[in-house]
């Protein structure tokens, strides 16, 4: 029959917890009894049980959030910043660990990507972009990796995760708001068509055009990279026509603020002169004064969905492919204005 901790104790004269205590070296047992109970595991033959090796956890999975080129505006723009919280606030949640890719240009991302691919740092990507002819994109895609793009689908649906706002509609709604507050020259600036989500809310703001018998010109379209010397030359140029635009629709905020500086330069105001309606509702829409009328387009939950949809994926391989649209809405602010032609 086996000795118990029980038989210990009846022999040294202490009770099962002492006993327990000197096998765990408790220091506050003192070295009499600590002698006296060792006598007796000893007399008779009790052997101390042997713990079971401690189980090392696993490894905590990775997510690569991969951000468009820092000379551009990966780092300036706010969409960029409540996307990574979004998707940081999800992967701490779940246990997740995060790292960012991003470089000069394309060529030093897509090699960040690769490097964090080739040393096992990432069980899969988000992209924080979507954009035409995407070598990052197409690299996640031939080598079977695991990828969310935040934007509008690129590649086969059925390849890939896509998080994205419904763009084209968001175009048409601002054009139809300022036609409705009595605008009938309205203008566009956005960024560069490689852009989808430019390209879109571009299309949707000439479909309101068309849908409301007004004409598309061209030279009422201004888009430009960053804040490119051609990009603002133009901008100049329309803003001192006689027919100039009353309203513009802008495709982000940081856009504005070269709109409104180029506004105080030839004397026009905003909203007095110049109508004005953006999109990301940023920090920056309600530092600006007056407060600058916005799209929210719900950075934040556009990064935890993304985060949400490859974690799950990562955890289930046998999900399918998705395309989740994230609701916006337009915030209203004091830069635009009912006039009457």
């Amino acid at each position: 029959m086996a000795v118990t901790i029980k038989d210990v104790a009846k022999l040294a004269g202490v009770s099962p917890s002492t006993v327990s205590r000197v096998c765990n070296g408790n220091p506050a047992i003192s070295s009499e009894t600590r002698e006296r109970v060792r006598e007796a595991m000893t007399q008779l033959g009790y052997q101390l049980p042997i713990s079971p090796e401690p189980q090392a956890e696993p490894a905590a999975k990775t997510i690569g959030i991969v951000l468009p080129p820092i000379d551009r505006e990966a780092y300036d723009n706010p969409f960029f910043l409540k996307a990574i919280r979004g998707i940081s606030q999800v992967c701490n949640s779940r246990k997740v660990v995060t790292g960012v890719v991003t470089g000069g240009d394309y060529a030093e991302i897509l090699e960040g990507t690769r490097l964090m691919h080739k040393n096992g740092g990432a069980d899969g990507f988000v992209l924080l972009y979507s954009r035409k002819n995407d070598t990052v994109t197409e690299y996640l895609r031939q080598n079977g990796l695991l990828h969310v793009v935040v934007g509008k689908a690129v590649e086969p649906e059925d390849q890939a995760i896509y998080i994205d706002n419904d763009n084209l509609l968001a175009g048409r709604e601002v054009t139809d708001y300022l036609y409705s507050l009595g605008h009938r020259r309205i203008g566009y600036l956005g960024s560069k068509n490689e852009f989808l989500f430019a390209s879109d809310r571009r299309s949707g703001y000439q479909l309101s055009l068309l849908q409301h018998g007004l004409p598309i010109l061209s030279d009422y379209c201004v888009e430009m990279e960053g804040l490119s010397e051609a990009g603002l030359r133009a901008l100049t140029e329309l803003l001192r026509r006689e027919d100039r635009p009353t309203a513009f629709v802008v495709s982000d905020d940081m856009l504005v603020s070269a709109l409104e500086r180029i506004c105080r330069q030839l004397g026009l105001s905003v909203p007095g002169d110049v109508s004005v309606i953006a999109f990301d509702n940023s920090l920056y829409a309600h530092l600006l004064s007056p407060q600058l009328t916005s799209v929210d387009i719900n950075s934040y939950r556009l990064g935890q969905e993304a985060a949400i949809q490859l974690i799950n994926r990562m955890e289930n391989p046998g999900f399918m492919a998705a395309k989740i649209l994230v609701p916006h809405r337009i915030v209203e602010g004091d830069t635009c204005r009912r006039i009457e032609e």
